[in-house]
């Protein structure tokens, strides 16, 4: 891998691993675009990229990590729990769904999902729009459609976003205590890949790996600082165009034989 693609996977993971569109395709997509087969060593870089991405939502909501919100942690702790126990049971089952026409079609259901919610929700409705007024039972909820996201393509973000909009959040606090929530959940995903894949590092160009931590961090906080913003004032049905128009685009590739 040269610094120029080290560049380019930081900036896609950055941008896409927290907004609701999923960082598995466009990974994918674009390691196959630069020629980049899936090796130990390639894995072993995302896993640092991932963390870096990870430690811009840290820096973020720095504000938020004391010991005085520490009820607003334990929700976040709750939250975080049917998807450690789902995956952990359900971690075989999980591999083999992984395949490229899951993730185009959950890239396309994923869209039409979010039509069908925007449909329906009324933001003047919400009855929390402060992340530290989320229940303990709201919080389960969206810990429970955090679970969807095992599924190759479904994206965290979207499902928590949407489960916190179901269960009366505004998009704002919905997207707020969505990641609050991946600062667990990211950390332990990243922590078990990098034990997992431990071997993998000693082959690594720490330069190489340096930049697209550095980039990956950087293209995160800005993209997250931007879509906090759009969703005070917009839906998702952006996103759930591009979901659907990618997940095409996804089909097409693989029918051809592309991907």
């Amino acid at each position: 891998m040269t610094i120029i693609e080290s560049i380019i996977l930081g900036i896609v993971e950055g941008i896409t691993e927290f907004l609701p569109i999923s960082s598995t395709a466009h990974m994918i997509l674009v390691s196959t675009l630069l020629g980049l087969k899936q090796t130990l060593t390639n894995v072993a870089f995302e896993v640092i990229i991932q963390l870096g991405a990870t430690l811009a939502i840290v820096m973020i909501y720095l504000d938020k990590i004391n010991f005085k919100e520490i009820e607003l942690w334990k929700k976040v702790f709750l939250a975080f729990l049917p998807l450690a126990i789902v995956g952990f049971l359900l971690r075989h089952q999980i591999k083999e769904l992984f395949t490229l026409t899951t993730v185009a079609w959950m890239f396309i259901i994923g869209g039409i999902v979010f039509f069908i919610v925007e449909k329906f929700y009324k933001e003047e409705k919400a009855k929390v729009k402060n992340v530290e007024k989320v229940s303990y039972k709201q919080a389960f909820i969206i810990g429970v459609f955090q679970t969807f996201a095992l599924i190759p393509g479904t994206s965290r973000s979207g499902a928590t976003i949407v489960g916190g909009m179901l269960s009366g959040l505004s998009r704002k606090t919905a997207a707020d205590f969505s990641f609050l929530l991946a600062i667990p959940t990211m950390f332990a995903a990243s922590g078990y890949e990098m034990v997992k894949n431990i071997s993998s590092f000693k082959d690594q160009n720490f330069l190489i790996l340096g930049v697209g931590f550095v980039v990956a961090f950087i293209s995160c906080y800005l993209a997250v600082k931007w879509f906090l913003k759009f969703v005070e004032k917009y839906t998702l049905i952006p996103f759930g165009i591009y979901r659907i128009i990618v997940g095409i685009l996804l089909l097409y590739l693989i029918y051809k034989g592309v991907l």
